[in-house]
């Protein structure tokens, strides 16, 4: 704890990456279209097509830039468009008569997600406007059955609420690992690991130091984060218990900081470490199902992330913030998490062990 008192940069790091790094991916990364640029080529000049022009409206779109056809190449490719509406000649007169006119719609699909998004919302306003122009209505047509939608554990359907737990959960893979890591090779850097190997301490009592350490201040790092971004900036609720989640984050550090001992014990530099840790979370959090559902994942990777206890970090974390789940929803989760923790710090303890019956 001492250690890390006084070194600053570590401590800047965990500020940041648990305060303003959570917050603006909670707020600043978004998939939904926002204020995107759409032109419109009205060829048709009537009502219907000033109708469709005039449905287009903040948050989702800016408001529309009339343009002529010879206009629409030159400004997509300057990217100060991206979504081009042509609506040709003779369009009400064709819709009036139920002959199924046609409207080009032209997307910059260099974001792709959000051109595929924005595709869906200009093809649902457009035919919103045509029925109403058409029927003479805001009433919709009354079909033979009807969907009703019910979103659950995120009634709004939210963003940040998803992207801010997300967050939380990547910094505290990379946190974990990077402080308990540093810590081991500063320590051996500075010669402190010789003047530890004079006193009646075993590489038990060294790496459970480390552990209990780096994971305490993690864990009230979170805590704080929890509360003070998570709840208060964000505004998002946590349905389960707290404890419980706390319990799960404590469980999980177990393995984190086993994992940051074992990377530190293998690194012979600050500089071998980064790589290693390169190659070590992006994998952690690329496959846990924070980032992709693990459904989504090839079909033989799947069984494979049963042993990645971040995958079951992710699992009962979102479970206990969102769906309000109980110690009986996730206990396999937990114990899954506490059994690969366990194997990991047992590998890192023979490792350090060995590593340090080599320095004596």
């Amino acid at each position: 704890m001492r250690s890390l008192r006084h070194d600053k940069m570590l401590i800047a790091l965990l500020l940041f990456a648990l305060t303003f790094s959570v917050y603006s991916q909670a707020t600043g990364i978004s998939t939904e279209v926002h204020h995107a640029s759409i032109g419109i080529v009205d060829e048709d000049r009537t009502t219907l097509s000033h109708r469709i022009a005039a449905a287009f409206f903040p948050p989702y779109f800016n408001e529309p830039v009339i343009i002529s056809a010879a206009e629409v190449e030159p400004m997509m490719n300057k990217d100060k468009l991206m979504f081009v509406i042509n609506i040709p000649a003779g369009f009400e007169s064709d819709a009036i008569a139920g002959r199924n006119p046609e409207i080009q719609v032209n997307i910059d699909a260099t974001a792709v997600m959000q051109a595929n998004i924005g595709a869906t919302y200009i093809q649902n306003i457009v035919n919103s406007e045509i029925n109403r122009f058409v029927s003479g209505t805001d009433e919709s047509t009354q079909l033979p059955a009807r969907l009703v939608a019910r979103r659950a554990f995120n009634p709004n359907g939210d963003p940040t609420w998803f992207s801010g737990i997300t967050a939380i959960i990547d910094q505290v893979t990379l946190l974990t690992i990077v402080l308990t890591g540093a810590a081991l090779i500063r320590e051996r850097e500075h010669g402190t690991i010789e003047h530890l190997l004079v006193m009646p301490l075993t590489s038990f009592d060294i790496a459970v130091s480390k552990v209990c350490a780096n994971g305490l201040v993690i864990l009230l790092a979170v805590m704080l984060s929890l509360w003070l971004v998570v709840e208060t900036l964000l505004d998002v609720p946590i349905a389960g218990s707290r404890l419980l989640l706390l319990s799960g984050i404590a469980l999980y550090l177990f393995f984190a900081t086993a994992m940051g001992i074992f990377l530190g014990t293998l690194s012979g530099s600050m500089a071998q470490f980064a790589l290693l840790v390169l190659l070590t979370v992006l994998p952690l959090q690329m496959l846990s199902g924070a980032i992709t559902p693990i459904e989504s994942q090839p079909d033989w990777l799947q069984p494979i992330t049963y042993f990645f206890p971040s995958r079951h970090f992710v699992g009962f974390s979102q479970s206990i913030v969102f769906r309000g789940a109980t110690l009986q929803d996730v206990w396999e989760q937990f114990v899954a998490t506490a059994a690969l923790g366990l194997t990991c710090f047992l590998a890192s303890l023979a490792l350090f062990r060995r590593s340090i019956a080599t320095s004596k």
